[in-house]
């Protein structure tokens, strides 16, 4: 057993149990032989995610971050019951080997899945889509492509008709997050407490009821490094439900750049020259037939998430938790999101 390098080594303080870990899935994987060696992903913000291999056999294992988490947050049982399922109706899915729900192997839950080879965009244009032409465009259409799919999957015929209760699911949501601000918070914010209210005041009426992955963004999203046109795999399904799919849209928009905020300093936002929202906009209504009048509000709903999330982060780096130095700057990120949730409602 040994560590590899390819991706990345394993950042200090997020090593594993990795003798227990291997007994463990010599017992449970069928494939699982051979030397094990391991690696991490370091993409990602939140839930840890490792690269196994067993000789030639490779999966992937992701857990939930160490110390305390939110009531609800990072569910590995969810995701498993996503993604056993969910890849016979929507190719873009990996599917689920094994859910370990025995926290005594590694700290915690974890779930084991498909490794899947390709180029993941983070913030900007990836180097092998650089000599594309329209590589931003054809990049944000396959993106869209990708999510009004998934919006269409029969919920019942792919077996999960029980993952969510659509009534009632937007105020739900809203009501959800503000419960994990209270949870998150370091310091007293009245604007993020005034964008609650006011998401609170005017729910939308649902179009229809929808799988929602919750987080459909680039960066969850993976391309194969001659095709810009497909996205080939979606990542990060422990927040999956069903409901309204335009809160799914509308966090997909949340992490798209606004001339609104150009006087703001935005965190994680795409930068090049990727189409602006409005065509982003554009192309869902034209591939679901979604009204998209009341979009604002979804907008805002992703921003507080997004809000709560960055601040979900900084806590647990304030608290030691994380010994991620990116974390550091995620209590002003938090602060800016909140400013475009109040800006969007007009509570600013």
């Amino acid at each position: 057993m040994k560590n590899i390098d390819n991706p990345q080594s394993v950042r200090k303080g997020e090593n594993l149990d990795w003798a227990a870990l291997e007994n463990y899935l010599r017992a449970h994987l069928p494939e699982a032989e051979g030397e094990m060696t391991y690696a991490q992903f370091h993409g990602g913000h939140a839930n840890l995610t490792y690269l196994l291999k067993f000789g030639d056999t490779e999966y992937v294992l992701r857990r939930p971050p160490f110390g305390k988490i939110a009531p609800g947050a990072h569910d590995m049982k969810r995701e498993y019951r996503v993604l056993s399922k969910l890849y016979k109706h929507f190719s873009r899915a990996p599917r689920a080997f094994y859910l370990c729900e025995d926290a005594e192997i590694i700290g915690s839950k974890f779930v084991v899945v498909e490794r899947r080879h390709g180029v993941v965009v983070r913030y900007k244009l990836a180097d092998c889509f650089k000599d594309f032409p329209n590589a931003e465009k054809r990049l944000t259409l396959a993106l869209i492509r990708a999510q009004a799919d998934l919006h269409r999957v029969d919920v019942a015929a792919a077996g999960l008709s029980d993952l969510g209760r659509p009534d009632g699911f937007a105020r739900r949501q809203t009501e959800g997050w503000a419960k994990r601000w209270e949870l998150a918070k370091t310091e007293e914010n009245p604007q993020t407490d005034a964008v609650i209210a006011a998401l609170a005041a005017d729910i939308p009426a649902p179009q229809a009821v929808s799988i929602v992955h919750n987080d459909i963004k680039f960066d969850n999203c993976q391309f194969q490094p001659d095709n810009p046109d497909e996205v080939t795999s979606v990542f990060d399904w422990d927040m999956t439900t069903i409901g309204d799919p335009l809160t799914d849209f509308g966090s997909t928009l949340g992490y798209w750049p606004d001339a609104r905020f150009k006087d703001l300093k935005l965190p994680i936002m795409l930068q090049g020259d990727f189409p602006d929202k409005n065509f982003v906009k554009e192309q869902y209504q034209k591939l679901t037939g979604y009204d998209l009048t009341h979009i604002a509000w979804y907008e805002a709903l992703a921003y507080l998430k997004a809000t709560v999330i960055m601040q979900q982060l900084y806590a647990r780096y304030l608290k030691g938790h994380s010994k991620d130095k990116r974390m550091a700057q995620m209590g002003e990120a938090a602060k800016v999101f909140s400013q475009m949730a109040a800006r969007i409602l007009g509570v600013d």
